[in-house]
């Protein structure tokens, strides 16, 4: 009528945060992807770092997270690994002092088998990300084959999520444990009775 056209344009919104544009790159077709992304994080490829990366490094931090909560608890239920019988406290930061005053070689030794195990994990990810053979975190290795089953899209998307919640449970262990020099558990047991109603 008067010569302008007015266009509409709707973005798809983020399942996560429904109030923001879904990121373009963050289409759902990786396991956990619900479109979270309030920094633009996936969106930075001109600096070197892309998704392929970003979910690597998010797969092998929750991965790192689950056995550091699990390892924690351990120690404080069951008490400390044969050959770390130095490390008495039930707070896993006092325990690893302990064990560095009495042992450092223990130390130095787990910091080179990292270094070893990042490097491999770094060519693995170099190459799979080059050749695009590789998904972010498989490293090959899944003995009862659950990669082949109908299951398995599920079986990611609760790896993702269960990652996720021990990033946080990891950090609030470590953070509780520096803060109170109390273990975990202890630390839930003193809320507990002193926030009782």
């Amino acid at each position: 009528s008067n010569g302008r056209v007015s266009t509409a344009i709707a973005a798809e919104k983020s399942q996560a945060l429904p109030f923001m544009n879904r990121p373009p790159l963050l289409d759902g077709s990786m396991a956990g992807d619900v479109g979270f992304d309030p920094l633009g994080l996936s969106n930075i490829d001109d600096v070197g770092i892309d998704l392929y990366w970003l979910r690597e490094a998010e797969v092998k931090h929750a991965r790192v997270a689950m056995l550091a909560v699990v390892g924690i608890l351990q120690v404080e239920i069951f008490g400390p690994a044969p050959g770390c019988e130095m490390a008495t406290a039930k707070c896993q930061m006092d325990s690893f002092w302990q064990i560095w005053g009495a042992h450092p070689q223990y130390i130095a030794f787990g910091l080179i088998m990292i270094m070893i195990i990042e490097t491999f994990s770094g060519i693995a990810a170099t190459s799979g990300r080059e050749s695009g053979e590789r998904a972010p975190g498989d490293f090959g290795l899944d003995p009862l084959g659950y990669s082949k089953t109908d299951g398995f899209e599920r079986l990611q998307a609760q790896e993702i999520a269960n990652g996720r919640l021990a990033m946080f449970a990891a950090a609030g262990e470590i953070m509780q444990g520096c803060s109170t020099h109390e273990g975990a558990i202890q630390n839930l047991m003193t809320s507990l009775k002193d926030n009782a109603f």
